[in-house]
């Protein structure tokens, strides 16, 4: 217990020495040995600081290599990772779909009818002050909030925070949802009615169903993405090679 509560202060010292500029972006972190000399500890605390340090996204560990700095300057906000919107739907499907799961046998009938209310915002039969994003946000942390598991409750809500705070993740989820909100009434029932009839295996797959959906709607807008891009590039070749042939 002692080592796990030391490698946090040792992640802390190594921060700090990156933030100061003593290892600036791109540098290789000192090895672990030197390391450990330099801060008084072993070096499982080290590797663990260093485990931390990349899941926070400011270094990177090369197996063979050592450990490099990142620039911070890519970080999310409030020191969340910068992750791509196909990352993490990834990881909200893995996450949200075992806590639709667990949540299954034990979800009360008032949090059932919150749900429920939650739904009618989204599709616009009730009225709110809240929007259908929030409502959307307010359905799933209402599952994870039912599992009775902090730590779920924790990771799925730094997850919503990650696509609120990064400005391009919530364009692009902003570019899905209001193309594809047909659907999104129904999926949310799917996983209530399984809820309601204290399914885990139902609200599992209803969970995990919503969500391949919304792999397959970012796939589409990605491609449809691209394919204006390569438009556009070859629009800027054709007025080029027009100009220059009137030029000639």
């Amino acid at each position: 217990m002692a080592e796990k509560r030391l490698y946090h202060k040792v992640a802390n010292e190594i921060l700090e020495l990156i933030d100061a500029g003593v290892f600036p972006p791109g540098s290789r972190l000192p090895g672990e040995r030197d390391l450990a000399e330099k801060f008084g500890v072993s070096r499982v605390a080290v590797r663990e600081a260093e485990i931390a340090l990349q899941a926070q996204g400011r270094i990177e560990i090369k197996v063979g290599s050592g450990a490099y700095v990142l620039d911070g300057s890519n970080l999310a906000l409030n020191g969340l990772p910068k992750v791509g919107p196909f990352e993490l739907t990834e990881a909200r499907a893995l996450f949200e779909a075992e806590s639709a799961a667990l949540a299954a046998p034990i979800i009360s009938d008032e949090t059932l009818a919150e749900l429920e209310s939650y739904i009618e915002i989204m599709s616009g039969k009730k009225a709110s002050d809240m929007n259908a994003e929030d409502a959307d946000a307010a359905f799933h942390m209402a599952i994870a909030r039912s599992t009775n598991n902090h730590a779920i409750m924790f990771v799925i809500d730094s997850m919503w925070k990650m696509r609120a705070e990064a400005s391009q993740l919530q364009k692009v989820y902003n570019t899905v949802c209001d193309r594809d909100t047909s659907h999104r009434e129904a999926e949310h029932q799917a996983i209530l009615d399984a809820l309601k009839n204290r399914d885990s295996s139902a609200a599992r797959q209803a969970m995990r169903a919503h969500f391949t959906r919304m792999i397959d709607a970012l796939l589409v807008a990605s491609e449809e993405e691209a394919y204006q891009e390569v438009k556009r590039k070859a629009s800027e070749s054709r007025s080029r090679y027009m100009l220059t042939k009137q030029l000639s």
